[in-house]
């Protein structure tokens, strides 16, 4: 059963969620940060992991730690339902166009934590969200993950379709590597025979 669940409660914020790597998409997903629902809705779908994901931060300040927090506990649930690994993929990749923009996502679940961003935005903000805090949740969730991430932006100029671009590829990449690997005869992917 490739499930898990994470209790996160700091000063700053208070997160229940569940995954299940095996899932369809389906989410339920209140952050009290509406774009930010958005993207892990998109992220869910297209991954088909099934997140239930409640969270209650101190938006009243900003929506950054509540971003980051989400995406601490999202890699943690990742690294735990994924147990050793055995029999997984391992890697992924996405080119994903969505209108004017195209991002390419790459990744690793090596254990080894790495995020390569090169996706810039134009615009500071997507409604009341700040664009930086898209890489700060894909810092949080491959740093927790144990994720080595690449993200590109190869074009774009609308900073929504840059976001939700990224937030798929990254999906479409991560549905890959967790897949089992049908010639995998259930073996650690790596010759360490440790990931």
């Amino acid at each position: 059963m490739r499930k898990a669940e994470i209790v996160r409660k700091t000063s700053e914020t208070d997160i229940r969620l569940t995954i299940d790597l095996d899932g369809t998409g389906a989410h339920r997903i209140a952050t009290g940060v509406g774009f930010f629902d958005h993207m892990l809705a998109q992220l869910a779908r297209h991954a088909l992991i099934d997140i239930e994901l409640a969270a209650k931060g101190d938006t009243h300040i900003d929506d950054h730690h509540t971003v980051e927090d989400c995406g601490i506990a999202l890699g943690q649930a990742l690294a735990q339902a994924l147990g050793d690994k055995r029999g997984i993929r391992r890697y992924g990749h996405s080119v994903l166009p969505m209108d004017d923009a195209r991002i390419e996502a790459a990744l690793d679940l090596s254990g080894r934590p790495y995020l390569v961003w090169d996706c810039s935005f134009a615009a500071p903000k997507i409604g009341s969200f700040d664009t930086e805090l898209v890489r700060e949740f894909f810092q949080a969730f491959a740093s927790h993950g144990g994720i080595t991430l690449h993200v590109t932006k190869a074009a774009g100029i609308n900073a929504h379709h840059i976001a939700e671009a990224a937030f798929k590829a990254v999906a479409r990449a991560l549905r890959m590597a967790v897949e089992p690997d049908p010639r995998g005869a259930g073996a650690i992917p790596s010759t360490k025979g440790t990931l």
